[in-house]
């Protein structure tokens, strides 16, 4: 498990099984029976707060990460590991969290 993998996750009703990006740190995967995520959806919005990831990142079509739909959930929902956003477009995410979040610093990455 990385900062920045696309896994499955059996998130609690009535979100269900979908995928999801792994937000919390690398290092702390070792430790932490919680982890940050950011929900993948194939609701494309065209918002500031959206990523868009797709085929290259694992995932069978076309979808955004989601930094409006954030959640701490326990390590052991998450499943499969299907993929990871690349580093050249990590900046993107951390932009898109400064959108949901209202964080200036991080709009202008």
């Amino acid at each position: 498990m990385r900062q920045f993998d696309i896994m499955w996750a059996n998130l609690p009703a009535p979100i269900g099984r979908r995928p999801v990006l792994l937000l919390t740190r690398t290092a702390a995967y070792a430790y932490l029976s919680k982890v940050v995520i950011a929900e993948v959806t194939s609701t494309v919005r065209n918002i500031p707060q959206e990523v868009p990831v797709g085929k290259p990142e694992g995932l069978s079509r076309t979808s955004v990460v989601n930094l409006d739909n954030i959640h701490v959930i326990p390590k052991a929902l998450l499943d499969r590991r299907l993929g990871a956003v690349p580093s050249a477009r990590h900046r993107e995410i951390k932009r898109a969290l400064g959108y949901a979040l209202d964080w200036p610093e991080l709009k202008v990455l």
